[in-house]
Formats: C-alpha cells, structure tokens, sequence
C-alpha cells in the first residue's frame, strides 16, 4: 500500500476510464489530481484540441469559471479577519450602490411592481448566495427581470470577459435593477461572488486581482493563476469547446490565441473568471485542508476555514432554492463552497467544493484527507455533472485502499 493509502492497480483502472473518455471524444484531453496524505498523483491523458497533436500537460492551464468563487470567499475571509469587513455589516458602506433595495413583488413580474426590501444586504448574503440576486436556470426571456439582467451584461449566462464592463459600472448597472427576492430569502447562484470582487477591492483599497496576486496566489506560489494568460505562456493555454445547442456539435468557445483570456479583461471576475493549473489550485485546497495553512505559510485561521466550509442554509430557504432538482437535499453551502450533508454517493458528509462550468470540478474530503481535481475544457451541456466527471469522482474514491 502506498503512504497516501491509495491502490496501484486502482490507480490503474482511473486512468483506463478515464483515457476511455478521451478515446471516445467525450473531451481532447484532460489533467486530473488525486492527493492523499502528502501522496499527489498526477495523470495528463490526450491533447490539447480535437484533431490535435499537442498533449496536455501536467502545467496546461485551464480555464476554471466557478472553481473560482472559492478563491473569492477566501479573500473576502481576509478581509473579515482584519475587521475590514465584518459578515453581518450591511454592505451599503462600500456599495452604496446596492443601498435602499427595491425587491420585485413577484419574480415574473414587471420591474416596477416592487416594494422596499426587509433589510439591507450584508456580507454573508454574498458569500452565501443569498444577496437577492442571481442567475436562474431558465430561458433569458422566461422574466423580464432576466430579460433586462441579461440585457445590462452584468454575467447572467457563463464566463465571458470580453461583454463585461468595469467594476464601478458594472455595479452601477446591478444596483439599477430590482432584486428578484428579499435579502436571505433564498439561495440564487453566482452573482453574490461578483459582488464580492468588488467589495474586497474596495475594502482593500486596491485592484480584486492585485489583492488576490498579493494575499493568496504569491504566498501559496500559484504562479500560473489569474483573470488572463500572459502572452508567453498561451501554449500552455488550449482552446475551450462547448456543445451546440441548436446542432448538438461540439464547437470552438474560446481559442488561445486572441482569445477572451489572452489578455487583463475590464471585469475581474470573482464569480468566473480565474485560469489555473492543477497544482496551482492543489495549493489552494491543501491551503484549506491544512486549516488555513500551507507549510509555514497562512492564509487563514482554521476557524475561518470551518466557517467557509460549513453549510450555512437553513431548511426553509433550501427548500425555495436549487441549481438542479434535489440538489439541496444532500448538500448544502457554505461561503462559495457546496458542502456534502448526507452520505447518498462516495463522498463523506463534510467534504466541500464545486466544479466549473467549463469543464472543472474540485473537492476536498476532510474525512479522507483526499483532494481531487478534474480539468478539461470542454463545456458542460447542463448544471448537472457530464459522465466524465462523475466517474472521475467514483474512480478517486474507488482508488483508497486502506
């Protein structure tokens, strides 16, 4: 057995599947992590694009989308340990943008059948979804409140730096609509982390991105972490696929090259918009499986990351919420973080994480001391988790063999 307590021979069967989703042209490629107990076992399987010939390579660099919200909670964690932001302050100090809500009556309604919201929105409603404000899985004209979020280009579909505009404006078209629900009401994904990026860079008094350079990505050495790739390293970048849905074909998002993360975009994305590689965000989550510690290095207490990866929804708002049906019955959220309830698969009650819409996912199982993290870049088709990553899951825990 080795030190990490994973099997050889099971380690052998992930990689056989896995190399079966390339083989098949489920994606081009793919880098997958599994660490244990200090034990890392890194597999690049296939290439770069469809058709190619250049292999991934254990330092590719992926675009990771909502593999970013994590990184943002811990930022905003920073800040809240410093007493530069508290959780349960209204927000309304550093955006007073967002001050004096108005909240739609009822969500399929026009957008000046509103009343004043209950309270003001807090810090915790950002880190735990439950601004009032979010992005749901419907048709953009399935309301006119999505209608218009849509039509102000402030991130209601997936990661697209080159539509976004700069966080002050970007704000300012935000704070010109109507909340959906009442602040704590219900559980609405992806905005809070948005907002979040832009209250730490007022909080700190300086960029979201150089705050995370300066704070998380310098001290933890994810030096190939960022909102963009720099010119000398885009051959370490492949081009990003998404599936059609008007043919079903599979088709180029994003190349290299030219491409929307080829260069600083106007909007630092704390919602979607970071690249990394897979050792990069193994820093980052040994970094919270450690307690908030890398080495000698801390970047937060373990009582902050308790915090962060505890569920912090309760019964009733779980009950008005979800990203796919049934998705709350077993877990729950933290700050940017989905957190395992109940044991119903292979991952332990406890064990948090999320996935990027892009082709991502990561977990941490404190219980098993385990980290997995999947990269490809080929999209997913719905908010339900693609074959590929749902075997890398089982083929990870399948491995232990103690």
């Amino acid at each position: 057995m080795s030190t990490g307590g994973l099997s050889a021979a099971r380690l052998g069967r992930l990689h056989d599947v896995m190399a079966g989703h390339v083989e098949r042209g489920a994606v081009p490629g793919l880098v997958m992590l599994l660490s244990r107990r200090g034990e890392v076992h890194v597999d690049a399987i296939g290439t770069r694009a469809f058709g190619g010939d250049d292999p991934l390579t254990r330092d590719t660099i992926f675009r990771i989308s909502s593999m970013s919200k994590p990184i943002t909670a811990a930022a905003t964690l920073i800040l809240v340990e410093e007493c530069r932001l508290r959780l349960d302050e209204p927000v309304d100090r550093l955006l007073p943008e967002l001050a004096n809500r108005r909240v739609l009556r009822r969500l399929d309604g026009p957008l000046d059948d509103t009343v004043f919201a209950n309270r003001p929105i807090t810090v915790r409603d950002l880190l735990t979804f439950r601004m009032g404000f979010g992005q749901l899985m419907a048709p953009r004209d399935a309301y006119p409140i999505l209608h218009e979020a849509h039509a102000a280009g402030i991130g209601m579909g997936g990661p697209m730096p080159d539509t976004m505009p700069a966080p002050d404006e970007w704000l300012r078209r935000l704070g010109a609509l109507p909340l959906m629900c009442q602040p704590g009401e219900r559980w609405l994904y992806n905005t809070g982390a948005d907002v979040l990026g832009v209250l730490v860079a007022r909080a700190a008094g300086q960029p979201f991105e150089m705050f995370l350079q300066e704070r998380i990505f310098a001290p933890l050495g994810m030096r190939d972490t960022g909102f963009s790739v720099p010119a000398a390293s885009l051959d370490r970048l492949p081009p990003s696929y998404r599936t059609s849905f008007q043919t079903g074909a599979i088709e180029l998002f994003d190349p290299a090259e030219g491409g929307q993360w080829s260069r600083p975009p106007a909007f630092p994305s704390g919602a979607a918009g970071l690249v990394s590689t897979v050792d990069d965000y193994l820093a980052f989550s040994q970094m919270l499986l450690n307690g908030g510690r890398l080495g000698t290095t801390r970047i937060l207490s373990r009582p902050s990351v308790a915090l962060m990866t505890t569920d912090q929804l309760t019964p009733a708002q779980k009950a008005v919420s979800g990203l796919v049906d049934g998705f709350f019955d077993g877990h729950g959220w933290g700050f940017g973080v989905a957190v395992v309830t109940r044991r119903d698969d292979l991952a332990s009650p406890g064990c948090y994480g999320w996935s990027g819409g892009l082709g991502t996912n990561w977990s941490n199982d404190p219980a098993e001391e385990l980290v997995t993290i999947l990269m490809t870049q080929s999209a997913w088709t719905s908010p339900s988790p693609p074959a590929v990553c749902l075997d890398f899951t089982t083929l990870a825990y399948q491995a232990i063999d103690d």
